[in-house]
């Protein structure tokens, strides 16, 4: 899926510590590929040999390739109709596509009734606008400009979610009118990265970690007899990636997600104030509640759609939304830099005490 901004990991791999020597039959190794989503993929995983984990990452990016495809909007390929083809048939005809983007896009619909319309995939049209501002500004900073607002609440009559039509029976996605653009963007990679990793599960991999831009889903727990669960660090939005003291904080997982959104990973600049790329439905503006979210949560997909649909509610909104559901938590980072924190994250974060480590 091509992106206007290619962005690295979000979220940092605490791994490379606390490896120790394995007195089992599992080594640890790494794979990447940067080929899909226009973003870095990094699995690291223990298995019995290099050849094991080399079948392994094979599987794993020959599937990220084909849902890549899937899920693009920009491109057609041959043999397939994807997103692309949905949006180039808007208010003309049903388009019948694979069951990935099926469920996909009922996955969408469903959470959006669940936590409200603050992801909602049918706001391509304003989405693509603010999309062409930020290339602008990209290629002529000191010229920078925001999409007028006239233009915006025109593009917004044509995202109302229930004139997606989807036909489970005949297998068929229909735009009802022309005007209508669908942008998967805030699920793809994280429901990607879900499937992915409960495909290869299935497939055998017993202990890995899957990073697909920074949506991290862990998969059992590390096997260096070291270790009972994996850390994975949380960048400070105030810190580069590659700047010292980078970790805002370390959670300690097994079989869970993390996920980030925040205002530091794309955006543009005009007369000095920062617009990102999270763009709140109702106000058809950049959200700006928060600097960063982070949503810890089993499915990599769930936590990828709250992290946008969190982000973008005020905090007493979003701390409910989170709170009303089972086995998820979140680290708010406020406009002002101080954080907060649901009741769960005191059990698993590094700051609270937590570890990843052996009991002694």
């Amino acid at each position: 899926m091509k992106r206007r901004f290619i962005y690295g990991l979000i979220l940092i791999l605490s791994i490379s510590i606390l490896s120790g020597c394995s007195t089992n039959n599992y080594e640890k190794y790494e794979g990447s590929f940067f080929d899909t989503f226009d973003t870095l993929t990094k699995v690291v995983g223990y298995t019995e040999s290099k050849e094991e984990f080399d079948l392994y990452m094979e599987t794993i990016h020959g599937r990220f390739t084909e849902l890549h495809k899937l899920f693009d909007k920009y491109k057609t390929y041959d043999g397939m109709n994807n997103i692309k083809d949905i949006n180039d048939n808007a208010g003309i005809k049903p388009v019948e596509v694979e069951d990935e983007i099926i469920d996909l896009i009922l996955f969408s619909k469903e959470w959006y009734e669940k936590a409200g319309e603050e992801t909602n995939i049918a706001m391509g049209p304003v989405i693509e606008i603010w999309a062409d501002y930020s290339d602008a500004a990209e290629a002529d900073p000191e010229n920078a400009e925001i999409p007028p607002m006239g233009k915006l609440e025109k593009a917004a009559k044509y995202t109302d979610l229930e004139k997606v039509i989807v036909d489970e029976e005949n297998s068929t996605v229909f735009l009802e009118e022309e005007n209508m653009v669908l942008d998967v963007g805030a699920i793809a990679k994280g429901y990607a990265v879900e499937l992915v990793a409960k495909e290869i599960e299935e497939e055998g991999l017993k202990s890995a970690i899957i990073s697909g831009g920074g949506n991290i889903r862990t998969i059992g727990k590390p096997l260096d007899d070291v270790r009972e669960k994996w850390g994975i660090g949380i960048q400070n939005p105030d810190k580069d990636l590659i700047d010292t003291g980078n970790i805002l904080e370390t959670v300690f997982v097994n079989d869970y997600s993390v996920v980030s959104s925040g205002d530091y990973q794309r955006y543009f600049v005009v007369d000095g104030k920062r617009y990102h790329h999270i763009i709140d439905p109702h106000s058809l503006m950049p959200g700006d509640h928060y600097r960063a979210i982070t949503i810890i949560t089993p499915d990599s997909g769930v936590a990828d759609l709250l992290s946008t649909s969190a982000y973008l509610l005020p905090f007493e909104e979003s701390k409910e939304l989170i709170d009303s559901l089972e086995d998820t938590e979140a680290i708010w980072v406020m406009k002002d830099g101080s954080v907060e924190i649901t009741e769960g994250i005191k059990d698993i974060a590094l700051s609270q005490g937590a570890s990843g480590g052996k009991a002694e």
